[in-house]
C-alpha cells in the first residue's frame, strides 16, 4: 500500500513539475524537458512552390511512419499543380499521390490549423523569407536541396535529378523517424535534426 501511494504521489509530482516547466521555460532547450509530448507528431515541409521537394517529403514521411507522424507540406508562393516528374518518381517508389496537391502556407495558419512539432524548409528561397510565427513553437531546421525542376538536359537527366532529390530526402527522413524523441530534450533534438541535413547531403 505504501509503495502504491508513493508511486501515485511521484507520478502526480512529475506531472505538476513538467507542466510548470512547459509553461515558464518553453523554447529554452538547455533547461526544459522535452516539449513534444503527443504520440503523433505534426511535421511540415515548406518550399516556395510546393510542387516537388516538399511534396516528396510529405509523401515519404506519411508512408514511412504514418502512425507516428502527420506530414504536411506547403509553399510560400505555391504553384497551381505538383511537378509531373515529382509525382512520377513518387509513384515509381510505391507512393499514392492522389491526395497530394500544391497549396499555400496560409492553409496551415490561423484558427483550426494543426499545431506543428517540426517545420523544415527544403529550399533556400523559403528559408530566406520572413518566417511566419508558428503556434506551439515547433523545432525548425533548414533541410535545403537543389531544385530538381531547374535541371536542364534530356528527359532522362531531368528524371535523375528528381530521383536524387527523392533518395536524399528518403535518407534524411529515415534518420529523422529513428530519433529517440521521448528521451531527447529540446536542445538535443534541435541539434540532431540539424545534423541530419549535414550527414545526408545531395552531391552536385
Amino acid at each position: 500500500g505504501t509503495h502504491l501511494l508513493y508511486s501515485v504521489n511521484l507520478s502526480t509530482a512529475e506531472d505538476v513539475v513538467s507542466g510548470l516547466f512547459l509553461d515558464c521555460c518553453r523554447g529554452r532547450g538547455q533547461i526544459c524537458p522535452p516539449t513534444i509530448v503527443s504520440q503523433t507528431r505534426n511535421v511540415l515541409f515548406v518550399c516556395s512552390g510546393n510542387s516537388a521537394r516538399s511534396l516528396m517529403a510529405e509523401a515519404i514521411l506519411r508512408d514511412m511512419a504514418g502512425g507516428h507522424f502527420a506530414a504536411y507540406s506547403a509553399g510560400t508562393a505555391h504553384r497551381a499543380a505538383p511537378h509531373p516528374l515529382a509525382m512520377e518518381v513518387l509513384m515509381a517508389n510505391g507512393h499514392d499521390v492522389t491526395s497530394l496537391r500544391s497549396k499555400s502556407i496560409t492553409e496551415l495558419q490561423g484558427e483550426g490549423a494543426p499545431l506543428m512539432d517540426f517545420v523544415f524548409t527544403v529550399c533556400d528561397r523559403a528559408a530566406n523569407e520572413d518566417c511566419p510565427t508558428w503556434k506551439g513553437q515547433p523545432i525548425a531546421s533548414h533541410w535545403g536541396l537543389p531544385d530538381p525542376a531547374k535541371v536542364t538536359g534530356n528527359d532522362a537527366e531531368k528524371r535523375r535529378a528528381f530521383e536524387r532529390t527523392y533518395a536524399v530526402m528518403h535518407d534524411r527522413l529515415t534518420a529523422f523517424a529513428a530519433l529517440p524523441f521521448d528521451i531527447l530534450d529540446r536542445g538535443a533534438l534541435q541539434k540532431r535534426v540539424d545534423d541530419i541535413c549535414q550527414t545526408h547531403r545531395q552531391e552536385a
